[in-house]
This record gives C-alpha cells, sequence and structure tokens, in this order.
C-alpha cells in the first residue's frame, strides 16, 4: 500500500517552508511599519558606527588611549595625561631627577676644577700666615690680595660658570635629545617629548629648553625657582616655563 508522503513540521507560528525543505523568502513589512533591529553578538558595531572613546579616557578627542592604558577605578579621578596618551610625570620625579642631573654635573665639574681652587687655597694661607724673623704676623698688602688672591679667584669662578653652562648643553641637548632622557630621568622613568604627538625632540626644541632652564635661570634671579615650581599650577599640561617656551611636555614611561 503505497503511503502518502511525508512534509517537514511546519514552524509555530510562520509559514511552513516549501518543497524541499528551503524557506520562503521573507515577507516585507506593511507599508507604514518599521521593521525592528535585529540585536547583533556582544561587542559588535554595525560597519560604519563610530566608535566613542573607552570609559574613563581623558585624552584629546581624536587620539586612542596607548598600549597598556587601564581606565581608573570609579571614584577616582583619571591620571592627567600627554597629548600622545602618555601619563604626566609628576612633581616629585620631576624634582628628584634634576637633583640627580645636578648632582651628576656638579662632581664633573669638581673634578674639573678642583687644582684650582687648591692652588688658590695655598696662596691665600701663605699670605696671611706670612711672618717677620722676630715670628709676628706680616699684614697683607691690599694690591697683592686683589691682584694674586682676589682677581684669580674672580676667574676661576667665571671659568667654572661657563664651563658649567657647556657642560650643561652637552648633558641637557646633545645628550637630551637622544632619547629625551637623562641619567636622573632614566632612573625616575620619565621622559621629554614634543607637546605635538607628531613632533620631533630636536636639538632646537631641546636648546629652547636649556636657554630658558639654565642661561635665564642664571642672569635672572628667583627665575629658576619660578620656573621649576610652575608645573604645580600649570594645566592642563603641567608644564614648566622652559617647557612652554619649547613646547614639550615630561611623561611617565615603563623604562
Amino acid at each position: 500500500m503505497t503511503q502518502p508522503p511525508t512534509y517537514p513540521t511546519p514552524p509555530s507560528g510562520g509559514q511552513p517552508p516549501a518543497a524541499g525543505g528551503v524557506a520562503p523568502p521573507p515577507v516585507p513589512a506593511p507599508h507604514g511599519y518599521a521593521v525592528p533591529a535585529q540585536p547583533g553578538p556582544a561587542g559588535y558595531a554595525p560597519p560604519g558606527a563610530a566608535a566613542g572613546p573607552p570609559a574613563g579616557w581623558t585624552g584629546p578627542p581624536g587620539y586612542a588611549p596607548p598600549p597598556g592604558w587601564v581606565p581608573p577605578r570609579p571614584g577616582v579621578a583619571p591620571a592627567p595625561v600627554a597629548p600622545n596618551g602618555q601619563p604626566l610625570a609628576s612633581f616629585g620625579d620631576r624634582l628628584l631627577a634634576f637633583l640627580i642631573d645636578t648632582a651628576v654635573a656638579s662632581a664633573v665639574a669638581m673634578v674639573l676644577f678642583l687644582p684650582a681652587f687648591l692652588f688658590i687655597y695655598v696662596r691665600m694661607f701663605r699670605e696671611f700666615t706670612r711672618t717677620t724673623p722676630d715670628g709676628t704676623l706680616v699684614e697683607p698688602d691690599p694690591r697683592t690680595f686683589l691682584t694674586d688672591i682676589m682677581l684669580p679667584l674672580l676667574l676661576v669662578e667665571l671659568g667654572l660658570l661657563v664651563v658649567m653652562l657647556g657642560l650643561y648643553w652637552l648633558y641637557h641637548v646633545e645628550y637630551l635629545r637622544r632619547t629625551g632622557q637623562t641619567l636622573g630621568k632614566k632612573v625616575m622613568r620619565i621622559r621629554v617629548v614634543p607637546l605635538d604627538p607628531n613632533g620631533v625632540l630636536d636639538r632646537g626644541t631641546a636648546g629652547r629648553r636649556y636657554l630658558v632652564q639654565f642661561v635665564a635661570a642664571t642672569l635672572v634671579p628667583g627665575l629658576s625657582y619660578v620656573d621649576g615650581l610652575w608645573q604645580l599650577w600649570d594645566k592642563p599640561w603641567q608644564q614648566c616655563l622652559h617647557d612652554k617656551f619649547a613646547r614639550t611636555v615630561v611623561v611617565k614611561v615603563a623604562a
């Protein structure tokens, strides 16, 4: 006895598939009714949709967070970042780096000028301890004191200033522009970078920092303190005056 052909069970609430198990094309919605949006998988954005900045990102618009960036915890103020997305160096880190660099430069200067200072000290000691045959001290001649002691001492101090400025140029310009770090900055893991993320830390940029931080600060009394403390109230990049003049910022780095 011939059995009638079997067909697949029609889905509930829909049209039965056509012969051969192929579903018919979807029926268009009636005029005036919008087709509801179909939810996509989690984390999926439709093509052409603009992705907004991640939660907690406080960097400039159009810049993505750097690799390894972690969003701040709720209730904790986000750390200030540079235009390139790296966290800005703190006042304490910059101060310690400056003190380390100053100690290195001072040690080099002492090695260079210690013989000259010892020579002047010996001459001063001899001048003030000369005695007559009867053992009384000889009163120093003012003219001899000026020409043989004070003038050489002033010349040595002037030479020390010139040499120190030269050493600072080699250290804070020629050495700094290679990697953006001096020895002190390497120890504290901070780096000088241009304010413009597409800029380059060249000799001109490092030289402008040097002119304000060392030359102008040497000539203008008190400027070095104002320059160094300026970052405490500067917003948003926490720049010193020499940073502003050179358009640089100091950031925290991993190594």
